[in-house]
């Protein structure tokens, strides 16, 4: 059996995946990692939707300083050890005008505009919490991803409007019933990982990843091993080498146990 994974890099989904459903991190999840990290030199770091600020709570409780993390689903990957974007992906002035269309067809949808450090929100409603409010379209030139975010009836009327008009510039993703999220076209997590890859100097038949909805799609199709939490769709795990438990029972744990054991 294997005991040097130095030239291996294992990428997880925050929600859902790496934590349990109610975002707390399974002990056993941490202890596999730890050995993973510590014991089998292996590379180990997280893919989120999430911005820098927002995932840093997560990245740093975890034995992983030194590898680099995949934030907004693609748009950016981050060096938490130097405090530094290594790479940004920003929407263009095609995907800010998709944006201008739907806030005036859509009032009652709320708009979030995550750029690398801050989130603005068009149209605050029951999902903006504590972030910043904004009156109008920022003219920004860091828009990492934008989130459509209403009632499931009413993103399902828009997302039919979305793929009705011209969306070349841009890509889109499901991140759930209440919720559609635009991109940079070409971009998505999977890409991203590899991206690590390339920088770490790992091939990219030693990458594995794991998640648990279709914002993850892209990264488990694009890497060597890809893996899914029990509690995934059934499209999800028709695409995956290995299912794992449900992430409230430890499913990175499972996968790395998985890795460790099959990837001779």
């Amino acid at each position: 059996m294997i005991t040097d994974f130095s030239d291996w890099l294992i990428v997880s989904d925050v929600d859902g995946t790496l934590n349990t459903k109610l975002r707390m991190l399974p002990e056993r999840n941490l202890k596999a990692i730890t050995h993973f990290v510590e014991d089998l030199g292996g590379n180990f770091t997280l893919a989120s939707g999430r911005n820098v600020s927002s995932l840093r709570k997560h990245y740093e409780r975890l034995p992983i300083k030194s590898t680099p993390a995949d934030i907004l689903n693609g748009a950016g990957i981050y060096d938490y050890k130097h405090e530094n974007m290594l790479s940004f992906h920003s929407i263009d002035e095609r995907g800010i005008d998709i944006v201008r269309r739907v806030n005036e067809r859509f009032p009652l949808i709320q708009i979030e505009i995550c750029t690398d450090r801050e989130i603005f929100i068009l149209n605050p409603g029951v999902y903006s919490g504590e972030m910043s409010m904004a009156d109008e379209i920022q003219h920004k030139s860091n828009w990492g991803k934008v989130i459509f975010m209403g009632l499931p009836p009413m993103v399902s009327r828009m997302v039919k409007y979305l793929n009705s008009i011209d969306h070349s510039g841009v890509t889109y993703m499901s991140s759930s019933v209440a919720s559609y999220e635009m991109l940079l076209e070409g971009t998505n997590k999977g890409t991203t990982v590899l991206e690590i890859a390339d920088m770490l100097g790992i091939p990219h038949e030693h990458t594995g990843a794991i998640g648990d909805y279709f914002n993850d799609y892209d990264m488990i199709k694009s890497v060597g091993v890809p893996a899914v939490c029990g509690q995934a769709p059934q499209e999800m795990k028709d695409a995956a080498a290995f299912v794992a438990c449900h992430c409230n029972k430890g499913a990175v744990a499972d996968f790395l146990e998985y890795i460790e054991n099959n990837c001779q």
